[in-house]
């Protein structure tokens, strides 16, 4: 091992010198890192000044151990069994497998090649020599996830399972809320959710088993089952640290939970269910820094950019993002909010719930037994000089005449609508009883937007369109046409996705526009005066990322089906 630890190197001065942060950046991490606890690199990726990838391959340089990418690796039994899941945690190492031409020395992915007490821990473990490589804590953090996630959890649980079958079900809760394996389960299971990128974990009792269920860029997969006796307790687990009534179990609840997975603060919004079998529990997981995105993580491609810019920058009016729920309306209207965020202009929000907090940014919160709705919310709001009003949606005739009327005196509200195009808004706007005069005087835009899953690069695969694929896609007749099918890989855990995109129907409002919507055009009228003026339709925009091999054939009719 000595061979392997002769080399320091000071982390910020390394990064300094690769070119990968400024000195001022440098120090500006030094000065957050005191007094915080952190280390030096976590302190420079919690604050975004460089990504966990860049400071691993500095580290790879300047000691001269190699990088591995422990995505596309796979480690034998042998070598699984060699450390406790709990030792690899603690020191954010994993062994991957034996030096190639001796068996004496172990190779380690190490979230910190310099950390020569860790080193030792699994030399002395082990009864090996260590060879350190350098790799990412996510990455590190996800693979023993992958190779240790259930053993622990799982050998906790059967124990407690076969005492629990010896005690009357009555008497679940009293002693076992807070029985460690119940605790360790929830927490792992939040844990591995975040990690996994999932919005949603959903705990479901079948007759005989609990099935856990992941949602990860909008579709579900299994990933636990366990023994139906455990769900008692572990549904009074979910609503002790959600704030819910245990003893409560025939009525539906609603609790919030906060959890800090690898250092990152997520909200965690929890719905508990009466089912035939017992209570269903889902939880909706949000970082709290995930709505806060920059306007070019949005996927918008620059023509819609450009329309995006032109709309915010109307001084009144309305602009409404719609789509179904889950189709990253609120990131787009947080991301619209932060560029609006300047220090002369007064934003105020009604939301139900807040769902992210901005620094400079008014936000108030609806409670309906104070009587605080968004309509009387909105009043109270109007006496309080804003510049920009965002509601959080537009649910009744109330709260959609208030925000008209806010915007005719000069105000510019960004709001919310769950329809399925842009042309569908204004007619909805119109069934509510909103007069068609003030809607062609008041909509400055509507963007209606879904979320399609991106094909995972590393092993999607090429094939020629058929003729209903072709004209689906606006190609000519007997025009050849290559798009891309999800395969998958070690890379996207053989989902053959991985991570998702925004597809958008932008409909900036024209003079013709407003005459149509004025005189109560339709939906189809409008969406034809749309298209003149320049407007993609969701199918369109959907249709050039097949084309351009970013999502396949079949994400596409998920969000067009009705174009």
């Amino acid at each position: 091992m000595a061979d392997f630890i002769r080399r320091k190197v000071r982390l910020g001065e390394a990064l300094v010198n690769s070119g990968a942060i400024t000195e001022e950046q440098l120090q500006r991490g030094l000065e957050l890192q005191k007094g915080s606890g952190r280390k030096l690199g976590e302190t420079l990726v919690d604050e975004n000044i460089v990504t966990e990838e860049t400071i691993a391959n500095v580290l790879s340089a300047q000691l001269g151990y190699a990088y591995t990418d422990l995505q596309n690796i796979t480690i034998p039994p042998d070598i699984q069994d060699l450390v406790a899941a709990s030792v690899l945690k603690k020191n954010q190492v994993l062994p991957i497998g034996y030096a190639p031409d001796n068996m004496n020395i172990l190779q380690l992915a190490m979230a910190d090649p310099q950390d020569l007490n860790a080193m030792d821990d699994i030399s002395i473990i082990t009864g090996c020599q260590v060879e350190p490589l350098v790799a990412t804590p996510r990455s590190i953090m996800l693979a023993i996830d992958k190779y240790f996630g259930t053993d622990e959890v799982d050998s906790a649980l059967e124990e407690y399972t076969k005492e629990r079958l010896v005690v009357e079900e009555e008497d679940t809760f009293n002693e076992d809320i807070n029985n460690s394996p119940i605790v360790m389960l929830v927490k792992d299971m939040i844990e591995k959710a975040a990690r996994q990128r999932s919005s949603d974990i959903h705990i479901e009792p079948m007759e005989k088993k609990v099935r856990i269920r992941y949602r990860i860029d909008g579709a579900l997969y299994e990933r636990a089952r366990y023994d139906i006796a455990i769900l008692p307790a572990l549904s009074a687990r979910v609503k002790i640290i959600g704030g819910m009534d245990i003893a409560e179990k025939r009525k539906p609840q609603d609790g919030r939970i906060t959890q800090v997975v690898d250092r990152t603060e997520y909200d965690i919004r929890v719905s508990v269910l009466p089912t035939v079998y017992g209570e269903k529990i889902v939880m909706r997981l949000a970082a709290k820094t995930a709505l806060n995105r920059e306007k070019s993580q949005l996927g918008l491609k620059p023509g819609e950019m450009k329309q995006f810019d032109h709309i915010l920058k109307n001084p009144h009016g309305i602009l409404l993002v719609t789509g179904p729920t889950g189709s990253g309306k609120s990131t787009t209207l947080y991301t619209a909010l932060s560029e609006l965020n300047t220090e002369d202009v007064n934003i105020i929000t009604v939301e139900d719930p807040v769902e992210a907090n901005i620094d400079g940014i008014n936000q108030v919160q609806t409670n309906n037994k104070a009587n605080l709705t968004f309509a009387s919310a909105l009043r109270s709001i109007l006496r309080q000089d804003p510049d920009i009003i965002m509601i959080g949606e537009i649910r009744d005739i109330e709260t959609a005449s208030i925000a008209v009327q806010a915007s005719i005196t000069g105000h510019l509200v960004v709001s919310t609508l769950h329809t399925n195009s842009s042309a569908s808004t204004i007619t909805r706007l119109a069934d509510m009883g909103v007069e068609p005069y003030l809607i062609a005087d008041s909509i400055v835009g509507v963007i209606a937007q879904r979320l399609v899953r991106r094909l995972c690069p590393a092993c999607k695969k090429p094939r020629l369109a058929n003729e209903e694929e072709v004209e689906i896609l606006g190609g000519k007749p007997g025009e050849e046409i290559q798009i891309y099918e999800p395969c998958g890989c070690p890379q996207c855990d053989n989902m053959g996705y991985k991570g998702r995109i925004g597809v958008y129907e932008i409909m900036e409002m024209t003079q013709p526009l407003r005459h149509i919507i004025s005189k109560g055009g339709n939906a189809e009228e409008i969406k034809i005066q749309a298209m003149k003026d320049g407007m993609h339709t969701l199918r369109m925009s959907a249709a050039e990322y097949v084309i351009s091999g970013i999502t396949s054939f079949s994400e596409m009719m998920k969000v067009s089906f009705d174009s």
